[in-house]
C-alpha cells in the first residue's frame, strides 16, 4: 500500500472479529511504531498487550457488565488485542542528564520541560502504530480509558509513575456488517488552507 493511500484510507474501527492476530504481526507493527520520532532517541514509551481472554480483564475493569447493555459498539469487545500505551517521563529526564544533552537543563526535572515530550513521543508512536496496523489489513481504534484506570494499573502491575496515553483495540475488522462510526466522522475535514499560516498568523 502506498503511504498516501494508507493515510487516507485509515479509519477508527469499532467492530472486530475475535480471530487471533499472529504474534509476528504484532511484533512487526510495534517495530514500525518504534521508528517514530523521539526526543534524544529516548523512546520512552511502552505498549502493554492484552490478548485473547486477557482482554476481559480490561473490559471488566473499565466497562463492567452492568453498563454494557447500552454500549453502542458491541463488537468492539471482540477485539483480540487491547494495547495500553504508556509514557515514561523519568526516561526523558535521565536521557537529558547524559553528557550530550545535559547543557539543555532538561535533565533537572520534568518541570524543566516546556513541552512534555514523553507525551508527544508516545503519541507519535501510537499514530505510527495505527498506520502500521492498517497497512497489514488490521483494524484499530485508539480511545481513552475514562474509568477504572487505578484498578487496571493495580491489576496489571503497571508502575505508578508511567502516564497512560490511552488504549488501542486491534484485530481483524468485521466485514459482514458496516463499521459503525462515531458521530464525529461526519464532520467536514479542514482544508490545508484552513490549517496553514504562512509567515504570520
Amino acid at each position: 500500500m502506498q503511504f498516501a493511500d494508507c493515510v487516507r484510507s485509515r479509519k477508527m474501527v469499532r467492530s472486530f472479529r475475535s480471530d487471533p492476530v499472529a504474534p509476528e504481526l504484532v511484533e512487526r507493527i510495534v517495530e514500525l511504531a518504534s521508528r517514530a520520532p523521539s526526543a534524544g532517541k529516548t523512546q520512552g514509551w511502552h505498549f502493554l498487550v492484552l490478548q485473547g481472554a486477557e482482554t476481559s480483564q480490561f473490559w471488566d475493569t473499565t466497562l463492567p457488565a452492568k453498563k454494557r447493555s447500552s454500549f453502542k459498539w458491541k463488537h468492539l469487545l471482540d477485539a483480540p488485542i487491547i494495547g495500553l500505551v504508556f509514557a515514561d517521563s523519568a526516561a526523558y529526564v535521565a536521557r537529558y542528564s547524559e553528557s550530550d544533552k545535559s547543557s539543555t537543563g532538561l535533565g533537572n526535572s520534568e518541570s524543566s520541560w516546556p513541552t512534555p515530550y514523553w507525551t508527544v513521543d508516545a503519541s507519535f508512536a501510537t499514530m505510527t502504530l495505527l498506520l502500521a496496523a492498517h497497512d497489514v489489513g488490521l483494524g484499530a481504534l485508539f480511545f481513552a480509558v475514562f474509568s477504572g484506570e487505578d484498578e487496571l494499573r493495580e491489576l496489571l502491575n503497571v508502575p505508578t509513575d508511567l502516564q497512560l496515553i490511552g488504549a488501542v483495540a486491534m484485530g481483524w475488522p468485521r466485514t459482514q456488517e458496516k463499521n459503525i462510526s462515531g458521530l464525529s466522522a461526519s464532520r467536514t475535514r479542514r482544508t490545508p488552507a484552513q490549517i496553514t499560516h504562512f509567515g504570520k498568523w
